[in-house]
């Protein structure tokens, strides 16, 4: 998905909860990385899970907030910032003061906060899609799926 085109979603006056995956780094680009990126009435801001710690001034060890621009897919190469996969956008879900938009964006907001596998990352679990299907599990009735190929996203401990 463009710029252009995901910013054409946005609404300044809702809640918008958006789930975007992009293919995995080299070697693992088997699988595919997912992350959200919240709208707070106007307020947008990217959140994921590396596992790198600590990326970025807004990183909150392996939680981060706007290391990419909402739509851009990860690097296709670690340790190169010079190409980057495309972005597919997997669903969104939106709507005003107390919908499930509202609250998905309050808890994403807090991840720093509450995010209880935020200081381990693994291959294996938990990683990037644990974190994702964290918030999913919590609002059932959003109806955003993972795609089959985000690996790891039963992991319960």
């Amino acid at each position: 998905m463009t710029s252009a085109e995901f910013e054409a979603l946005l609404g300044p006056d809702r809640y918008q909860v958006f789930l975007f995956t992009s293919l995995a780094t080299v070697p693992f680009c088997f699988a595919r990385h997912p992350w959200f990126v919240v709208n707070a009435k106007g307020a947008v801001s990217r959140w994921e899970i590396f596992w790198q710690a600590n990326r970025s001034p807004k990183s909150f060890v392996h939680l981060h907030k706007d290391f990419h621009p909402p739509a851009q897919g990860i690097e296709m190469f670690f340790y190169s910032n010079r190409y980057f996969f495309s972005s597919r956008l997997e669903g969104y879900v939106e709507g005003g003061e107390g919908s499930t938009a509202a609250r998905m964006a309050e808890l994403i907001e807090q991840s720093p906060k509450s995010y209880q596998h935020n200081r381990h990352y693994s291959l294996a679990s938990p990683n990037s899609i644990t974190y994702v299907q964290s918030v999913l599990d919590a609002f059932p009735q959003c109806n955003l799926r993972l795609p089959w190929n985000c690996y790891s996203r039963a992991f319960r401990k």
